[in-house]
């Protein structure tokens, strides 16, 4: 990587360094700084305190590293930030913290695909589904995502709601799907959640499209592009304020948000089961406008174009820089 960058780096109009507390990040500020080439640094929330009250050892080794990571951020061109919270959390992990922040609209692609065919996809590889109300979780089966919080909290309003289901998707790298299936098991709520592992393409699709809502009771996210994926899919958010963009998401009208405990998390249940059909309608219909209106990626790609000068071409569309 080191020769090829050496080599490479004048033929581009920029250098994006994706990440941080790693080799390619020094190397390509050295780079950057040698060709005279701007450089901008996505920290994708490695820079957020909820790592450092997490992980406290892990943070002195990263305290005995920031001489050496600081300056990859201090002489970016720009430190791009994906939500208006993430810059804030940034500055109570590490000092020196002084950055050019700018904030970069996320992007994803608006979900392609027959609508219809993606549902029917979803009931005919799990039948069970089919005719069932149910609220999605997608991701990683892991403590920091609250997929505890989640099926205990489900275990609290199950009984009430005897028509609604839970599906909580996602890879189990710890082995976490064990322990939260006993759970489930003991509290009455076993055939009630579904486990249908990692889940993509129109499958992924049809089961945000099919669901009522998308539920994340995480205890730490930068972004969470699995909101937007939900939000493109014209899906309410049902999640926390741990979920750096949770105040835009909660301004357009498309979320419900509550803490990121036990409680918090029975709330957001509730919030949704118990509100009139009405109100989940409306938020639904306002799900996808918040998409468009945030997160496609025509937004982030004339964020982008507007980093680097030589590259642009005028498109009328301020890049929006943080104080």
């Amino acid at each position: 990587m080191w020769s090829w960058l050496q080599k490479n780096v004048r033929r581009f109009d920029g250098v994006v360094i994706q990440g941080i507390w790693t080799f390619p990040c020094i190397a390509g500020r050295i780079a950057a700084l040698r060709a005279g080439k701007d450089y901008a640094v996505f920290p994708h929330g490695s820079l957020d305190p909820w790592f450092k009250e997490r992980y406290p050892l892990k943070h002195i080794k990263k305290l005995i590293y920031w001489p050496i990571q600081y300056p990859v951020l201090r002489d970016a061109s720009a430190v791009l930030f994906t939500s208006a919270l993430e810059p804030d959390l940034a500055k109570q992990s590490f000092r020196p913290n002084e950055w050019n922040a700018v904030l970069y609209p996320q992007g994803i692609f608006e979900p392609e695909g027959d609508v219809d065919a993606q549902r029917e996809l979803l009931y005919r590889s799990f039948p069970q589904l089919r005719d069932r109300r149910f609220l999605l979780f997608m991701g990683r089966l892991h403590v920091k995502k609250g997929c505890d919080l989640l099926v205990q909290a489900f275990a609290r309003v199950a009984s009430e709601h005897p028509d609604v289901d839970l599906v909580v998707a996602g890879p189990d790298q710890q082995g976490f799907q064990a322990e939260l299936q006993r759970f489930c098991a003991a509290n009455g709520i076993g055939n009630r959640v579904h486990w249908p592992g990692l889940i993509s393409g129109d499958l992924k699709w049809g089961a945000l499209r099919s669901a009522e809502a998308f539920i994340l009771p995480s205890h730490q996210e930068n972004f969470g592009i699995v909101v937007a994926e939900s939000l493109a899919a014209g899906r309410p958010v049902l999640t926390t304020n741990k979920v750096n963009i949770w105040q835009e998401v909660q301004a357009d009208g498309a979320a419900l948000i509550e803490d990121d405990t036990l409680d918090g998390t029975e709330r957001l249940l509730r919030g949704w089961l118990e509100m009139p059909p009405s109100g989940r309608a409306a938020m639904t219909e306002r799900a996808h406008q918040c998409y468009l209106s945030r997160y496609t990626m025509q937004r982030a790609a004339d964020t982008m174009k507007q980093l680097f000068p030589q590259a642009s071409s005028p498109s009328g569309v301020p890049v929006p820089h943080i104080a």
